[in-house]
């Protein structure tokens, strides 16, 4: 059992849906990432999906591209967003980090290397976009040996034939991105997304979480209504991008929490 997997048992116990809010290590700049980070248990995040700076993010839209850009600029490496995770661990044993990102600087470090460093770290799991299921031996199998849990993303093109294979490894919880297309792009309609979160749960006992394209307290409200809870993203990293300070950032965080856990 990871921090998710106790925390998704949890609030199924308390009858709660789940909120998952995204941030960029190190956007803009360590020390204020890292503020936002320590304060988003305490604003109603019940997991943190951390997302690490690449400089080809493919499946991201240009407010989460930026803020990768933001980050790398401002000199946040693997190392780094590594220790960004030791330090809100410092303060906080509890709260489950899922590491969004892509393959290559992984890869670049070495598999074994990055998954003993992020486990000693407190990562709890990965999100890693470019690696498909037919390559669950390059980074899937060895992370769920060490510990960690893999997850998954499912689509509104994840047909019924290609559903098993995305979920035969998958653990944790199942992110349903609920539009085609890349993160902030479009709004997430729950009258398309209910009847995809059935078809999951039909094939899964895991958790369904839905992302992409929820921005507001409604929206999060409305998403997590239909589904396990939701995520939401570049609506926060907007926030940030707007230079407003932590404690701001926070409130709207907050609001965002109340609207999914309220559904």
């Amino acid at each position: 059992m990871t921090r998710i997997d106790d925390t998704f048992a949890r609030l199924k116990a308390e009858g709660k849906k789940a909120f998952v809010a995204y941030i960029m290590a190190g956007d803009p700049d360590l020390p204020r990432a890292l503020a936002v980070m320590k304060g988003l248990p305490a604003a109603g995040v019940d997991v943190i999906e951390l997302g690490l700076p690449f400089t080809d993010p493919m499946a991201d839209g240009p407010t989460i591209q930026a803020a990768g850009q933001r980050a790398l600029e401002a000199g946040m490496t693997v190392d780094q967003t590594l220790q960004m995770v030791r330090d809100f661990r410092a303060g906080d044993q509890k709260t489950p980090i899922v590491l969004m990102g892509y393959y290559n600087p992984i890869y670049s470090r070495g598999v074994d290397r990055f998954l003993k460093e992020a486990t000693a770290a407190g990562i709890d799991g990965l999100i890693i976009v470019d690696l498909p299921p037919e390559e669950d031996d390059e980074l899937c199998l060895p992370a769920q040996a060490a510990g960690m849990n893999f997850i998954r993303l499912a689509t509104p093109t994840t047909d019924d034939k290609r559903l098993p294979k995305v979920l035969q490894n998958t653990s944790g919880f199942v992110y349903y991105v609920s539009i085609t297309g890349i993160t902030g792009s479009a709004a997430a309609q729950a009258g398309d997304v209910g009847p995809e979160v059935a078809r999951i749960k039909r094939s899964t006992d895991l958790p369904v979480i839905v992302g992409f394209g929820i921005s507001t307290p409604e929206g999060a409200r409305t998403i997590a209504g239909v589904a396990d809870g939701c995520v939401v993203g570049s609506a926060i990293v907007k926030e940030i991008a707007s230079g407003k300070p932590a404690d701001e950032v926070l409130s709207f965080v907050a609001a965002l929490a109340a609207g999914a856990h309220s559904a």
